[in-house]
């Protein structure tokens, strides 16, 4: 059988460049999808504050921050709260990350170009018991230039695979289905979509101009995200949480869609833990958006006020930053779906 490629990354985020820069080391060829525009490369990480988590690092050890794998681990577990069947393969992701975080994963990145802001941040402390939600210790190192310097590397490790012949980047391809002829997942097929001059996260043409089909030896898919689609969010929607809100913004495009979720799983991926979702609870509209629905995250300053629809404190430990599902899970209780801050 004639490839196209040895493999195929769908995604032209951060997950996607990471492990086409990966492979492009391991001396293989890759074809690297994406439905944007080249100028979206990057995806959602180049809107990101580029934070990353780390487990006793020089930053830390500098401000006499006492971490340890160890507690690291506890803490993860504790948050997780790892209790179903499914959660096998998580768990098992959730420790072998923890070691990366101890171990390479800084120094790895530094050899890249990667530095980080002095001071270390406390997202998510949590406030509960040793064994509950949260980081016992400040772990949130910021990327110098945050987002897109995070990004800038994988992107030049990607182009120089480009320049020696082993990427193919093809931007505006749409990817709407999944098939096996051998087995395994091989074959990518989808639409082309017209070429798109617009300006990074703003909504782009969907006007088909033809098709494609491209098989590889391995298939990866690093595109799933479901934050620009809000009946999708409604639909996976925690039973804890009750009934999801009429309005919520967005922190991301509408072309985040999830589109991929359903593709792989028609493909024969099985999708787990689909409830279990992430939304920060300090958001406001974007007073210059860039995407419909604009949603910004508030970091608070040390005096903050927070009081729900009827002007009431919110309850220790919901604070800014120390548990966003559990003061999600509080707020949606109240009857209302905002908030004062």
């Amino acid at each position: 059988m004639a490839y196209d490629a040895d493999v195929i990354v769908i995604g032209a985020g951060l997950a996607g460049l990471a492990a086409t820069a990966e492979l492009v080391d391991a001396g293989r060829t890759v074809i690297l999808l994406d439905q944007e525009p080249e100028q979206s490369i990057g995806g959602q990480a180049h809107w990101s504050f580029g934070g990353l988590f780390f487990v006793d690092s020089p930053e830390q050890r500098r401000l006499r921050i006492k971490d340890s794998h160890a507690l690291a681990l506890q803490d993860w577990l504790g948050t997780a709260a790892f209790d179903r069947p499914e959660d096998h393969w998580p768990r098992q992701w959730a420790e072998a990350y923890v070691d990366f975080a101890a171990g390479e994963k800084r120094s790895w990145l530094h050899r890249q170009g990667v530095r980080f802001f002095p001071v270390v941040g406390w997202a998510e402390r949590g406030g509960y018991d040793a064994n509950g939600h949260g980081n016992s210790v400040p772990r949130f190192h910021i990327t110098w230039g945050t987002g897109p310097g995070l990004v800038a590397p994988f992107e030049r490790r990607v182009r120089a695979g480009v320049a020696r012949g082993l990427v193919q980047l093809r931007f505006r391809h749409r990817v709407t289905g999944l098939a096996r002829s051998a087995g395994s997942v091989d074959t990518v097929t989808g639409e082309v979509l017209e070429p798109s001059g617009i300006e990074r996260g703003q909504a782009s043409s969907r006007t088909v101009t033809g098709a494609f089909e491209l098989k590889a030896q391995a298939v990866i898919v690093t595109s799933g995200g479901i934050g620009g689609d809000h009946d999708l969010v409604r639909a996976n929607w925690p039973e804890r949480l009750g009934t999801p809100p009429e309005r919520m913004v967005s922190g991301v495009p509408a072309h985040v869609d999830g589109r991929m979720l359903g593709i792989a799983e028609d493909a024969g991926a099985h999708l787990i833990n689909r409830d279990r979702m992430w939304h920060y609870t300090e958001g406001i509209q974007n007073w210059n958006p860039i995407w419909a629905n604009h949603g910004i995250r508030i970091l608070p300053g040390p005096s903050s006020l927070w009081l729900d629809a009827r002007g009431n404190r919110l309850p220790v430990p919901l604070f800014p930053g120390f548990d966003t599902l559990g003061t999600l899970e509080h707020i949606m209780s109240t009857g209302y779906d905002y908030t004062w801050f």
